[in-house]
């Protein structure tokens, strides 16, 4: 082997972070056919598809979270041997970066208008190409291990043919049509928007009570003391109104249905109507109806047959329909509006009103719903084949209590419009030709003639609209593999493994790859849809920039390093569940990384000088281990055991947890100190030293390959400079997944008994005030199954306890004869008596016992209530499951030994 890289002593992530991804650029591990594959062909592919980060913006902690937990998956996937792939990609995210780049020409005196079409595209690439390399940069500054070679855009010729030809082919079958509809309009955007792109927010705004006078039957005239009183929170919609509208059961207003009423400024005449839609209780139980601008009372005027009149134009502004009011702002209208009401003497009253106002997700102006005609896509087929995907297995939701939301939206959903007023993404193929008559071409080129008339291609007219972004990101899945061809990627990788995205775009996102995927290639699109939850800021609020409360991941990147981050981001998570992030989780990640390097630096520097430097890591001689070394080689394989049960249930902070306490509380904190008092014994024999060493060699690279997913710089870095076996490969990233070692429970049974009374000689010193440094005299009583152990590792004992002379005896009762007195130490099956001035116990002694025998009740309650839990004992695995039965027992016998020095 190579000889292994001096380690620095200082652990400064900067310092190698952007090295070692060179060096696995340069390697070429990334992809799944790469040079530095070493994937076996034979395995299933391991695949996701990245969830393409908008073109318009930088690296924010959801997309460094996104990363992380896809990062994490993918690197031990590829260490488990199977093909690999992670395909990385960019959205062109239309209306946000319209509205981005909207607010750049602006300053430069520009509008979209005076650009037209075609320049404004010139500059939207330039600007998106300024961009693209530094959203890169910064998924690579995370460590994402990326097939770069796979690289797509939602705006390459890949996905603009996949668009064309899925939108040919829903047309050809019924399931994309153009109709006239009532949309979600943003006057800021100038395009509508779906319902899941109208946040509701809650507004006080007013409630205006106005006559309407009834016509007389007789002169057809309005009658100037005759009217019926509606309330309304929108008064400039008058100009738009058609109809009023009762309840059917509302006896106030039983004998003005059928008859008209005179709508002010307009002079129209509408009929008053009964509908089982009026509430009686709101207002004055009558209701104004504007079918062209709200959607209530758009279903009621097709159910009636009135005319739909639209009154704003796409600005907002009051159109030519709207009489003297024409040109003015919808507020300015309704400001003006109000006031000529008042001045009439058909204001009744205004009054404040709580209410739901729908904002745009982008610029947040208040939504209009509009007429327009568009192009929707008929969804209710394709939503009911997603749905039997889940419910029949095909695809899992994880958590599973998405799968209850997921239900409720698919079986309530509405066609989409996927017409979007924008330049900026795919524009819809569908050509109109003089006679009206539609075609759908899935040809770049478009239609070389009407497919209904042969009209020429000069005589067409491409629909100017583009779709809604979600189209081709539905598609993305399919496109990025090179679907509608049957390439091999699409035959290797599709369907993919795990979809992993934020709970929030479920039905943004999800629901459209799946109704695409099942719909277009007649296979899900993914086996399991993991989602995770929302970075939120330590109060639980979501950050932004106004509140400035965004923490900037390149700059916990610069501070703490990639991997203090990552581990930050997945420990003590769980799918789907909102975190508040900390900095404090920062520094536990970075403290955590100085903790590994240093173990790291003892390791190497406590070689023995019997063992080459260059020597290849071996396996440690079993008949040379003593039960410290078998304690370290058991505990090393029920981390391996729980991380891979992390992993396959998708729970990855229980694998940063195990790997926590694996490695700091066992590995550092004991292992090492335990194996120290042998190593630097030099009377021992020179194998019994060496296994010492090897051990930890081996469970150190155990553990390094195990959280070598979640922090993958600090490990690849530590892994170089400790010696590997003749078969391992250069670089960890592609090293084998260790395999779960045989447990010795009488091993881990004996240093777990040993530890515990350290530990609580420890606590009882320090509780009566003794100098750490004091060395004291100490007798234990040692049951005979832990005799052999504790002799072996009475000299660390001593040293770890301060506990000098330490005299063993074989019974509890030998220990009262011998040590009558001094303070008293229960732990587990073993108890100790530590010798100090005193002769009596004290008062201090017993509070100090009352305290561990509350302590050891709570932990016996919580271990009862754990094994009571059946969903704990039929899912963990065997081993651990039966280590909380023996914790259980132990416990047990604990809490009675207390209660017996307590004297009951």
């Amino acid at each position: 082997m190579t000889e292994q890289q001096e380690l620095a002593k200082a652990y400064r992530p900067a310092d190698f972070e952007g090295a070692i991804y060179e060096r696995w650029l340069a390697a070429d591990v990334f992809a799944p056919d790469g040079k530095g594959s070493r994937a076996d062909e034979a395995k299933e592919p391991f695949v996701i598809i990245q969830p393409p980060p908008n073109i318009t913006g930088a690296l924010h902690l959801g997309h460094a979270l996104t990363s992380t937990i896809e990062d994490v998956l993918i690197r031990h996937a590829r260490m488990t041997g199977r093909p690999t792939l992670w395909l990385p990609g960019l959205d062109h995210a239309s209306i946000a970066a319209q509205y981005v780049l909207d607010q750049i020409i602006a300053k430069d005196g520009e509008t979209r208008e005076s650009l037209g079409r075609e320049r404004y595209l010139e500059r939207m690439w330039q600007f998106i190409n300024s961009t693209r390399e530094v959203m890169l940069g910064q998924q690579r500054r995370i460590g994402a291990s990326l097939d770069w070679s796979r690289l797509r855009f939602t705006m390459d010729e890949g996905s603009a043919r996949a668009v064309r030809v899925s939108f040919k082919q829903l047309y050809d079958e019924g399931l994309a049509y153009r109709t006239e509809a009532l949309v979600n309009w943003c006057p800021g955007c100038r395009t509508s928007v779906s319902d899941l792109e109208v946040i509701p927010t809650e507004e006080t705004g007013s409630l205006w009570t106005l006559r309407y006078h009834l016509v007389d039957e007789t002169t057809g005239e309005p009658s100037a003391t005759e009217w019926i009183s509606v309330a309304t929170t929108r008064p400039e919609t008058i100009l738009g109104d058609t109809g009023v509208a009762v309840h059917p059961d509302d006896a106030r207003y039983a004998a003005l249905v059928g008859r008209h009423a005179r709508i002010p400024f307009v002079e129209r005449d509408v009929p008053i109507i009964a509908d089982d839609v009026v509430d009686p209780a709101f207002g004055t139980g009558a209701v104004k109806i504007t079918p062209a601008h709200d959607r209530t009372d758009y279903e009621m005027g097709q159910r009636h047959g009135l005319a739909m009149i639209t009154v704003l134009a796409d600005d907002a502004t009051v159109n030519e329909h709207g009489g003297a009011y024409a040109g003015l702002d919808r507020y300015a209208a309704r400001e003006a509006i109000v006031q000529d009401l008042d001045a009439r003497g058909d204001l009744e009253a205004t009054r404040p009103h709580p209410m739901l106002i729908g904002r745009c997700q982008r610029s947040n102006d208040v939504i209009e719903p509009r007429l327009k005609t568009q192009w929707f896509v008929r969804v209710g087929p394709l939503a009911a084949k997603a749905l039997e995907a889940t419910r029949s297995g095909r695809t899992e939701i994880v958590p599973p209590r998405f799968e209850k939301v997921w239900e409720h939206w698919m079986t309530s959903i509405h066609d989409w419009n996927v017409s979007r007023q924008l330049w900026w993404g795919h524009r819809i193929p569908a050509w109109y030709c003089p006679d009206g008559h539609v075609t759908v071409s899935a040809e770049a080129d478009g239609p070389t003639a009407c497919g209904t008339c042969s009209r020429g291609a000069a005589e067409l007219t491409q629909d100017p609209d583009i779709f809604d972004t979600w189209y081709s990101s539905g598609l993305w899945p399919l496109s990025t593999l090179g679907w509608p061809d049957e390439t091999v990627d699409l035959q290797r990788y599709y369907p993919g493994s795990v979809m992993e995205t934020g709970y929030d775009i479920i039905f943004f996102w999800v629901a459209r790859m799946m109704m695409f995927g099942i719909h277009l290639a007649e296979k899900v699109p993914f086996r399991t849809v993991y989602l995770h939850g929302l970075v939120k800021d330590p109060y639980g609020k979501r950050m932004s920039k106004t509140k400035g409360n965004v923490v900037d991941p390149l700059h916990a990147i610069d501070e703490s390093g990639a991997d203090a981050l990552r581990f930050a981001l997945v420990h003590g998570t769980s799918p789907g569940n909102d975190q508040k992030f900390r900095t404090e989780k920062l520094d536990d990640g970075r403290n955590f990384a100085n903790k590994l390097w240093n173990a790291t630096r003892f390791v190497l520097g406590a070689r023995p000088a019997s063992i080459p430097a260059d020597a290849p890591r071996e396996a440690p001689d079993p008949a040379a281990l003593g039960p410290a070394e078998r304690w370290i080689r058991s505990r090393t394989a029920a981390a391996v055991e729980a991380a891979d049960h992390g992993l396959a249930e998708l729970q990855l902070a229980e694998v940063t947890r195990t790997l926590y306490d694996a490695i700091w509380s066992e590995y550092c904190d004991w292992g090492l100190e335990l194996a120290k008092v042998r190593l630097a014994d030099s009377s021992q024999p020179d194998a019994e030293r060496e296994a010492t060493w090897w051990t930890l060699v081996e469970a150190l690279d155990t553990y390094l390959r195990l959280l070598h997913p979640v922090m993958p710089f600090v490990t690849e870095e530590l892994w170089a400079a400790i010696p590997h076996a003749a078969a391992d490969p250069e670089l960890l990233i592609v090293a084998d997944w260790p395999a779960a070692g045989a447990r010795d429970a009488a091993a881990e049974a004996e240093v777990d008994a040993i530890v515990e009374l350290v530990r609580a000689i420890r606590n009882a010193r320090a509780e009566a005030g003794i100098v750490a440094a004091t060395w004291l005299p100490a007798d234990v009583a040692v049951p005979a199954r832990f005799t052999k152990a504790f002799e072996a590792l009475g000299p660390a004992i001593e040293r770890l306890s301060r506990a000098r002379p330490l005299t063993v005896h074989a019974s509890r009762a030998a220990l009262e004869v011998a040590a009558p007195s001094g303070l008293a130490v229960i732990a587990g099956e073993l108890e100790a008596r530590i010798s100090t001035a005193e002769t009596a116990p004290s008062d201090g002694d017993r509070v100090r016992l009352e305290k561990g025998l509350a302590e050891a009740e709570g932990f016996l309650a919580a271990a009862r209530a754990r094994l009571a839990n059946e969903a704990f004992t039929a899912k963990a695995p065997p081993a651990v499951v039966e280590g909380a039965r023996a914790r259980e027992a132990e416990l047990t016998e604990t809490v009675e030994r207390l209660k017996a020095r307590l004297g009951g």
